[in-house]
């Protein structure tokens, strides 16, 4: 579910201007899951804007005000939502705490790194949401810590029906700034994309477990 209408066109617009999303519809982007996309977005690029980065820490801020009230811990997903997690943190007066997609195999051996005490909230914070399968990792690593996790914010999600069931089968409620709907829909408006472009982003994104092959 998105935080709301005028922000998810207004995070779509910036993540157009900063070029955190590419598109390649000749030659495909390979995801970790296997998958074929000819779209990428990789809001790690936030960081290196002030203004935009300024703008998603306040607006995922006002997000969690609104939608995960009275959390104690804010927890970013390694490694892509560790910096931003640890930004909305500080505008939040929050600890932050990340979590890795496994235990390191040396040292203290830990999954989740930074101090936590069992029964705290916590907000988890995603940069973007695919399948769900590291944000749903790294969740059922904090509940067997003895955490209660509040949900999920994101920036951005592709709102696959997987991703969806995964959270559901969890009882997870997953909040996120912007999605696929309104990212492609201002990419066309703006002019980043055309009506051929569009229609092949709306086929892949209906299959994208088939599409390419």
């Amino acid at each position: 579910m998105i935080a709301d209408k005028d922000i998810a066109q207004k995070a779509a617009e910036f993540l157009l201007q900063i070029k955190a999303v590419q598109l390649n519809l000749s030659s495909p982007f390979q995801w970790s899951s296997g998958w074929k996309s000819p779209i990428y977005c990789d809001n790690r690029v936030v960081l290196s804007f002030p203004a935009v980065r300024t703008y998603i820490r306040e607006m995922m801020v006002k997000s969690i005000e609104r939608h995960f009230p009275k959390p104690d811990v804010v927890a970013g997903v390694a490694t892509g939502a560790i910096a931003i997690g640890a930004l909305v943190a500080d505008e939040l007066g929050l600890p932050f705490i990340y979590v890795r997609p496994e235990p390191k195999s040396h040292g203290r051996m830990n999954q989740i790194e930074g101090y936590i005490v069992s029964g705290q909230n916590i907000i988890v914070i995603e940069d973007l949401i695919s399948t769900g399968k590291s944000s749903l990792n790294a969740i059922k690593a904090l509940k067997q810590a003895g955490l209660k996790v509040l949900g999920v914010q994101a920036i951005f999600s592709y709102g696959f029906d997987e991703a969806h069931k995964l959270f559901e089968s969890e009882n997870i409620q997953v909040i996120t700034l912007s999605d696929y709907e309104h990212l492609i829909k201002t990419a066309l408006k703006v002019g980043y994309i055309n009506e051929n472009e569009l229609k092949q982003l709306n086929e892949w994104r209906l299959m994208p477990d088939k599409w390419g092959q």
